[in-house]
């Protein structure tokens, strides 16, 4: 059936394919799985988002994956990044990640590109029918989403700050089929009311609406003017997340870089110096981002942590641009079975994995420092008591928008 439907042709599944994508096929046809196969999709910076990003795309079956990275295997990759093996320290971090790469989908042309991003012609960029940015400044996003933009290339981008995140797409102009529910006139008999309503609308039948969407470009999304009347009316809506964004890729900009803990005091001076500059550029008041943005809490916990922050009170949560530097090692603690966060006993501090964050008792001897707890497994710790942390409920907030 399988063949018969792909017309046997270069634009057929094998059963090959069909057995390995089955469980796809069942979710958005084959059509769309021959579209993906068609596909060749450029991904720029593997660090540990990037490989999330590449494992998906080639578990999905992407006809080819170029993993692009100019930049060497550091200590805190061989932690974050599941697709660099152990003993890559120093290797290139595209280079470093192909073999694991290439073995989850046989199928998929996985490549690996040593070269940096910034060295590349338009036309290299055209040869591919999708393109990914992380890691990347933002005179590099903007120039890549113009190159795409241009070409009809479809382009993404991301990042990951600590534990706040953003995403961005621009799709060009889109055209999709919705589904709506019939519209009927009521009938004469129907006087005013209640039942006016419901026979206007008859849950019974259903009609397809053909729409389109034309996504903005990075360039516009980023320079909005907010002193506009349309603009002000239109802030209120908008999260703070965005202005944040825009501080962090101006200090990613300047400093060639993103904020690191064990610089806090440089950093976090900085940050709000840019604050400054970029919400007043962009016509918003400072307030937007309060201070607490870049401060610890008084109990010298991670920033993220902050609960009790003026942020946190209008309902945005608590953000933070800071990554621990390292994981707390086995031998931090010296208790033998402290309770975890629900009061579980937990095993001794020496048997647990170095990721792991439990709930220390007083008992215990040595507490790590805030720049040595566990980022990469995206757990932050809670203050819990006198000398006791333990694991959060809550998720790691994570803004994306697409504006039209």
């Amino acid at each position: 059936m399988v063949e018969q439907e792909g017309g046997g042709g270069s634009g057929g599944i094998s059963e090959e394919e069909a057995a390995q994508y089955d469980r796809q096929i069942r979710l958005w046809g084959l059509e769309a799985q021959r579209r993906l196969r068609a596909s060749r999709v450029l991904l720029v910076g593997m660090k540990g988002l990037g490989a999330e990003v590449a494992k998906n795309l080639i578990l999905a079956g992407v006809k080819g994956l170029t993993m692009l990275d100019h930049q060497q295997v550091s200590q805190e990759d061989t932690r974050a990044q599941f697709l660099i093996p152990v003993g890559s320290l120093g290797r290139n971090r595209a280079e470093a990640s192909l073999e694991r790469a290439q073995n989850l989908n046989p199928m998929v042309d996985v490549k690996a590109d040593p070269e940096n991003i910034e060295n590349k012609a338009e036309d290299f960029f055209t040869q591919f029918d999708a393109v990914c940015l992380t890691c990347c400044s933002r005179c590099v996003m903007v120039k890549v989403d113009q190159i795409c933009h241009k070409n009809g290339i479809k382009f993404f981008t991301g990042d990951i700050f600590g534990y706040y995140g953003y995403m961005f797409a621009n799709l060009g102009a889109h055209e999709f089929v919705e589904e709506k529910t019939k519209v009927t006139k009521a009938s004469q008999g129907v006087e005013d009311g209640p039942d006016t309503k419901k026979a206007k609308l008859d849950s019974t039948e259903t009609t397809m609406v053909k729409k389109r969407v034309v996504f903005c470009q990075l360039k516009e999304a980023l320079a909005v003017d907010w002193s506009s009347e349309k603009a002000k009316a239109a802030l209120k809506r908008t999260a703070p997340d965005y202005f944040l964004l825009q501080v962090l890729l101006k200090f990613r900009t300047d400093k060639g870089r993103d904020p690191l803990p064990e610089s806090y005091a440089e950093d976090s001076e900085r940050l709000l110096q840019i604050r400054n500059e970029v919400l007043d550029s962009l016509g918003v008041s400072a307030d937007l981002l309060p201070d607490d943005f870049v401060r610890p809490s008084p109990s010298g916990i991670h920033p993220t942590t902050t609960s009790s922050s003026s942020m946190a009170s209008k309902g945005t949560g608590s953000w933070s641009a800071w990554v621990p530097a390292e994981p707390p090692s086995a031998s931090a603690c010296s208790c033998s079975s402290s309770p975890g966060a629900a009061g579980v006993p937990l095993p001794p501090c020496s048997a647990r994995p170095a990721a792991a964050w439990c709930r220390r008792s007083p008992a215990c001897t040595t507490l790590p420092s805030s720049r040595s707890r566990p980022g990469s497994a995206g757990m932050a710790p809670t203050r819990g008591g006198m000398g006791t942390y333990q694991i959060p409920t809550r998720s790691p907030r994570v803004f994306s928008w697409a504006l039209q």
